[in-house]
């Protein structure tokens, strides 16, 4: 593990990463294939991911743009698919069986980008959550209620009480992966929810709070869904991911947008990672004494809550500084890298 300057884990996955589609695809795909194995690639395009065909055509656009670091190289992207009132569970189950989809996602109509198609209310796919439940297929869900009179900071924490902890007492053998968890909340329901119920954790969250989004002005590129919280709850979120814990594990919510879609009065949400996560995530680790628990985070929870066999093949990071692109050039415009024009502590070799 790790020696001094240098620190060689089973090369890690990224459970949760959003790639786009067409020019987006293109620049996005070789950045998360350069530093994981796999990926879960999440299905809220324009036009969303909802039956196992668009999946199977999703996952060949995806393999196709990662180019020489894609599948024949050790990169395999693992499909969701995105649910709806009207979902098919004929068709879910069949692209679960076949291997077009390794989960299914969850989307509160409305909490976040290209939601809309999402789901209104849990009781509308009471028999698609039966059918998973049955087959072991895995739920990941976006933890927020999208209720007008809910404080935006709030969100998350409603969520718990009103719809995920009713969810998993009614489907008691459905697997459950709450994404992107932002508050001590989350964290302390996942510990209590036994081996069904996972979290993944992004690298923006466990380096900013909210305060963050504001300072020297509006921040839009570190506005994201779920938003910030406070510097209590990141501190939460920091030990748990270096605690070891396996309901704990990696995923980066990465979320390119043009950078006049984040600049723009109405911005986006979404904070883009991709280019550096895994040696942002080394960083965060180093700097919290705890680069020994690096590969149960990284390498070893997330697939042993897929069922998937670890990665056999190893990355090797050194104490080295690199510079973080100020942008990435996409068709006529760019993504703004989060934090953009600074240095990682550490190098991927």
């Amino acid at each position: 593990m790790a020696t001094f300057d240098t620190i060689t884990i089973k090369k890690p996955d990224d459970w949760h990463v959003h790639l786009r589609d067409g020019a987006m695809l293109s620049a996005t795909a070789p950045l998360t294939a350069r530093q994981f194995a796999r990926a879960i690639i999440m299905p809220n395009l324009a036009d969303p991911v909802t039956t196992a065909a668009a999946g199977a055509d999703y996952r060949s656009r995806v393999i196709a743009a990662a180019g020489d670091v894609g599948e024949g190289a050790g990169f395999t992207p693992l499909m969701t698919c995105y649910l709806t009132d009207n979902t098919d569970v004929a068709d879910l189950r069949q692209g679960f069986t076949d291997g077009v989809f390794t989960a299914a996602k969850l989307y509160p109509a409305g909490a976040t980008t290209n939601s809309d198609h999402g789901v209104t209310d849990i009781g509308n796919i009471t028999a698609v959550l039966d059918a998973m439940q049955d087959m072991g297929m895995p739920l990941l869900v976006h933890g927020e209620v999208t209720d007008a009179d809910i404080d935006v900071f709030d969100r998350e924490a409603v969520f718990i009480d009103r719809v995920l902890s009713p969810m998993l007492d009614r489907f008691p053998a459905l697997k459950v992966v709450f994404e992107h968890i932002t508050t001590s909340d989350a964290a302390a329901f996942v510990r209590a929810g036994g081996p069904r119920l996972g979290a993944t954790i992004t690298v923006h969250h466990l380096m900013i709070n909210r305060t963050d989004m504001f300072r020297g002005g509006i921040r839009p590129h570190l506005y994201c869904l779920p938003v910030a919280k406070r510097e209590a709850h990141r501190l939460a979120l920091l030990e748990a991911a270096t605690s070891g814990e396996a309901c704990f594990f990696l995923g980066t919510d990465s979320a390119p947008h043009d950078a006049r879609d984040k600049e723009a009065a109405c911005g986006c949400a979404g904070v883009f990672s991709a280019p550096t996560a895994l040696e942002l995530y080394t960083q965060v680790f180093d700097e919290q004494g705890a680069l020994d628990q690096l590969q149960a985070f990284a390498s070893e929870n997330g697939p042993r809550f897929y069922g998937l066999a670890e990665n056999e093949a190893t990355v090797t990071l050194n104490r080295v500084p690199s510079d973080i692109p100020t942008h990435i050039d996409v068709a006529d415009g760019r993504v703004i890298p989060f934090m953009a024009g600074e240095k990682t502590a550490w190098t991927l070799t």
